[in-house]
Protein backbone atom coordinates (compact mmCIF):
# COMPACT_ATOMS: atom_id res chain seq x y z
CA UNK A 1 0.00 0.00 0.00
CA UNK A 2 1.51 3.46 -0.58
CA UNK A 3 1.70 6.20 1.96
CA UNK A 4 -1.39 8.00 0.80
CA UNK A 5 -3.58 4.81 2.12
CA UNK A 6 -2.13 5.21 5.34
CA UNK A 7 -2.16 7.59 8.14
CA UNK A 8 0.39 8.02 11.52
CA UNK A 9 -1.22 9.75 13.11
CA UNK A 10 1.62 9.23 15.91
CA UNK A 11 4.69 6.79 16.40
CA UNK A 12 2.87 3.78 17.69
CA UNK A 13 -0.55 4.92 15.95
CA UNK A 14 -1.69 4.10 11.81
CA UNK A 15 -4.92 4.07 10.62
CA UNK A 16 -5.26 2.09 7.13
CA UNK A 17 -7.60 4.03 4.90
CA UNK A 18 -6.74 2.24 1.53
CA UNK A 19 -10.15 2.59 -0.42
CA UNK A 20 -10.32 -1.14 -0.32
CA UNK A 21 -10.20 -1.95 3.37
CA UNK A 22 -12.72 1.06 3.84
CA UNK A 23 -15.18 -0.30 1.21
CA UNK A 24 -15.03 -3.61 2.56
CA UNK A 25 -15.40 -2.23 6.27
CA UNK A 26 -18.21 0.24 5.48
CA UNK A 27 -19.91 -3.19 3.78
CA UNK A 28 -19.30 -5.48 7.24
CA UNK A 29 -20.84 -2.10 9.56
CA UNK A 30 -24.17 -3.20 7.09
CA UNK A 31 -26.54 -4.45 9.59
CA UNK A 32 -28.09 -6.10 6.75
CA UNK A 33 -24.63 -8.13 5.56
CA UNK A 34 -24.95 -11.69 6.80
CA UNK A 35 -23.03 -13.70 9.08
CA UNK A 36 -21.40 -15.70 5.92
CA UNK A 37 -20.60 -12.03 3.99
CA UNK A 38 -19.70 -10.52 7.36
CA UNK A 39 -17.14 -13.62 7.75
CA UNK A 40 -15.81 -13.14 4.37
CA UNK A 41 -15.39 -9.64 4.51
CA UNK A 42 -13.26 -9.63 8.02
CA UNK A 43 -11.07 -12.69 6.11
CA UNK A 44 -10.37 -10.15 2.86
CA UNK A 45 -9.86 -7.00 5.60
CA UNK A 46 -7.29 -8.98 7.45
CA UNK A 47 -5.29 -10.55 5.01
CA UNK A 48 -5.32 -6.60 3.52
CA UNK A 49 -3.81 -5.29 6.97
CA UNK A 50 -1.65 -8.07 7.26
CA UNK A 51 0.16 -6.61 3.99
CA UNK A 52 0.83 -3.42 5.46
CA UNK A 53 1.56 -4.45 9.65
CA UNK A 54 4.55 -6.71 7.68
CA UNK A 55 6.54 -4.51 5.91
CA UNK A 56 9.39 -3.93 8.13
CA UNK A 57 10.13 -7.77 8.60
CA UNK A 58 13.42 -8.99 8.78
CA UNK A 59 14.52 -11.08 5.63
CA UNK A 60 17.80 -12.95 5.12
CA UNK A 61 19.59 -13.43 1.61
CA UNK A 62 19.71 -17.08 0.31
CA UNK A 63 21.03 -18.13 -3.28
CA UNK A 64 18.28 -19.90 -5.81
CA UNK A 65 18.14 -21.32 -8.72
CA UNK A 66 15.49 -20.01 -11.08
CA UNK A 67 14.69 -21.79 -14.55
CA UNK A 68 16.84 -19.41 -16.51
CA UNK A 69 19.53 -18.63 -13.53
CA UNK A 70 21.04 -18.45 -10.33
CA UNK A 71 20.00 -15.40 -8.14
CA UNK A 72 20.24 -14.07 -4.25
CA UNK A 73 17.08 -13.88 -3.43
CA UNK A 74 15.20 -12.26 0.04
CA UNK A 75 13.29 -14.67 2.43
CA UNK A 76 11.59 -13.95 6.10
CA UNK A 77 13.56 -14.84 9.02
CA UNK A 78 11.81 -17.94 9.59
CA UNK A 79 10.24 -18.19 13.18
CA UNK A 80 9.99 -14.35 13.46
CA UNK A 81 6.67 -13.88 13.53
CA UNK A 82 3.31 -14.98 16.27
CA UNK A 83 0.24 -14.12 15.52
CA UNK A 84 -2.14 -13.62 19.17
CA UNK A 85 -5.78 -13.69 18.99
CA UNK A 86 -8.05 -12.74 21.82
CA UNK A 87 -10.98 -15.12 22.09
CA UNK A 88 -13.52 -15.17 20.21
CA UNK A 89 -13.86 -12.64 17.66
CA UNK A 90 -9.79 -12.41 17.17
CA UNK A 91 -10.08 -15.60 15.30
CA UNK A 92 -12.04 -13.50 12.25
CA UNK A 93 -8.75 -11.79 11.76
CA UNK A 94 -6.45 -14.40 12.39
CA UNK A 95 -8.02 -16.65 10.09
CA UNK A 96 -7.27 -14.12 7.29
CA UNK A 97 -3.30 -13.11 8.84
CA UNK A 98 -2.96 -16.77 8.47
CA UNK A 99 -3.75 -17.33 4.75
CA UNK A 100 -1.28 -15.33 4.47
CA UNK A 101 1.42 -15.95 6.32
CA UNK A 102 0.45 -19.77 7.23
CA UNK A 103 4.12 -20.48 8.50
CA UNK A 104 3.24 -18.03 11.57
CA UNK A 105 2.87 -19.84 14.96
CA UNK A 106 -0.80 -18.67 16.53
CA UNK A 107 -1.03 -17.90 20.21
CA UNK A 108 -4.38 -17.65 21.94
CA UNK A 109 -5.76 -15.69 25.33
CA UNK A 110 -9.44 -15.54 26.16
CA UNK A 111 -10.20 -12.42 28.31
CA UNK A 112 -13.87 -11.47 29.05
CA UNK A 113 -15.21 -7.71 30.57
CA UNK A 114 -17.08 -7.60 33.99
CA UNK A 115 -19.99 -6.04 32.54
CA UNK A 116 -20.11 -3.97 36.11
CA UNK A 117 -16.50 -3.11 36.84
CA UNK A 118 -15.35 -3.33 32.93
CA UNK A 119 -11.96 -5.16 33.64
CA UNK A 120 -10.29 -7.67 31.46
CA UNK A 121 -10.24 -11.15 33.59
CA UNK A 122 -8.26 -14.10 31.71
CA UNK A 123 -9.66 -17.58 31.69
CA UNK A 124 -7.61 -19.47 28.89
CA UNK A 125 -3.73 -18.13 27.96
CA UNK A 126 -1.96 -20.55 25.45
CA UNK A 127 1.15 -19.34 23.92
CA UNK A 128 4.68 -20.67 21.73
CA UNK A 129 7.35 -19.31 22.46
CA UNK A 130 7.49 -15.63 22.73
CA UNK A 131 10.85 -14.69 23.97
CA UNK A 132 12.18 -12.10 20.88
CA UNK A 133 9.64 -12.51 18.32
CA UNK A 134 7.30 -9.96 17.06
CA UNK A 135 3.96 -10.60 18.17
CA UNK A 136 0.99 -9.44 16.27
CA UNK A 137 -2.13 -9.61 18.47
CA UNK A 138 -5.68 -9.10 16.75
CA UNK A 139 -9.04 -8.27 17.89
CA UNK A 140 -11.48 -6.95 15.80
CA UNK A 141 -12.44 -3.70 18.43
CA UNK A 142 -10.53 -1.72 20.33
CA UNK A 143 -13.95 -0.15 22.58
CA UNK A 144 -12.33 0.84 26.01
CA UNK A 145 -8.95 -1.00 25.68
CA UNK A 146 -8.95 -2.66 29.46
CA UNK A 147 -8.91 -6.02 27.33
CA UNK A 148 -6.30 -4.73 25.28
CA UNK A 149 -4.19 -3.28 28.09
CA UNK A 150 -4.24 -6.72 29.90
CA UNK A 151 -3.33 -8.95 27.35
CA UNK A 152 -0.47 -6.95 26.06
CA UNK A 153 0.34 -7.03 29.86
CA UNK A 154 0.35 -10.72 29.77
CA UNK A 155 2.04 -11.09 26.98
CA UNK A 156 4.76 -8.50 27.67
CA UNK A 157 5.61 -10.96 30.62
CA UNK A 158 6.62 -13.77 27.89
CA UNK A 159 9.33 -11.40 26.43
CA UNK A 160 9.02 -10.45 22.79
CA UNK A 161 10.90 -8.32 21.21
CA UNK A 162 7.90 -5.71 20.01
CA UNK A 163 4.18 -6.26 19.93
CA UNK A 164 1.53 -4.61 17.51
CA UNK A 165 -1.96 -4.65 18.26
CA UNK A 166 -4.26 -4.89 14.95
CA UNK A 167 -7.81 -4.09 14.88
CA UNK A 168 -10.91 -3.02 12.60
CA UNK A 169 -12.30 -0.30 14.86
CA UNK A 170 -11.08 1.49 18.05
CA UNK A 171 -12.83 4.36 19.87
CA UNK A 172 -10.48 7.13 20.72
CA UNK A 173 -11.03 6.47 24.20
CA UNK A 174 -9.43 2.87 24.01
CA UNK A 175 -6.57 4.12 22.07
CA UNK A 176 -5.54 6.48 24.77
CA UNK A 177 -5.83 3.79 27.16
CA UNK A 178 -3.24 1.36 25.41
CA UNK A 179 -1.54 4.21 24.52
CA UNK A 180 -1.21 5.45 28.35
CA UNK A 181 -1.02 2.08 29.75
CA UNK A 182 1.78 0.71 26.21
CA UNK A 183 3.30 3.82 25.23
CA UNK A 184 5.77 1.20 22.64
CA UNK A 185 2.75 -1.12 21.56
CA UNK A 186 2.29 -0.01 17.84
CA UNK A 187 -1.68 0.17 16.60
CA UNK A 188 -2.95 -0.52 13.49
CA UNK A 189 -6.40 0.02 12.88
CA UNK A 190 -8.38 0.76 9.50
CA UNK A 191 -10.60 3.28 11.21
CA UNK A 192 -11.26 5.21 14.23
CA UNK A 193 -15.21 6.03 15.23
CA UNK A 194 -16.54 8.34 17.55
CA UNK A 195 -16.74 6.93 20.50
CA UNK A 196 -18.43 5.09 23.04
CA UNK A 197 -22.24 4.21 23.96
CA UNK A 198 -23.81 3.72 27.87
CA UNK A 199 -23.14 0.34 26.69
CA UNK A 200 -19.60 0.63 26.15
CA UNK A 201 -19.71 -0.44 22.39
CA UNK A 202 -18.24 1.40 19.59
CA UNK A 203 -19.90 3.90 17.73
CA UNK A 204 -21.35 4.10 14.77
CA UNK A 205 -19.19 0.72 15.01
CA UNK A 206 -20.60 -2.29 13.13
CA UNK A 207 -22.07 -4.16 16.93
CA UNK A 208 -20.51 -6.91 18.50
CA UNK A 209 -17.80 -8.77 15.89
CA UNK A 210 -18.24 -12.03 17.26
CA UNK A 211 -21.86 -12.66 17.00
CA UNK A 212 -21.47 -11.48 14.14
CA UNK A 213 -18.64 -13.88 13.20
CA UNK A 214 -20.58 -16.71 14.83
CA UNK A 215 -24.42 -16.04 13.91
CA UNK A 216 -24.78 -15.76 18.28
CA UNK A 217 -26.66 -13.17 20.15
Amino acid sequence: MSQSNQKKTSNNLRVISHPLVTHKLNRARDKETNNAEFRRLIHEISMLMCYECTNDLKTHTKNIRTPVAPMDAKFLVEDEVVLVSILRAGNGILDGMLSVMPEAKVGHIGLYRDPVTLTAIEYYFKMPELAGKTVIMVDPMLATGHTAVAAIRRLKELNPSRIRFVCLLASPEGIELVQESHSDVEIVVAAIDDGLNEKKYIVPGLGDAGDRIYGTS
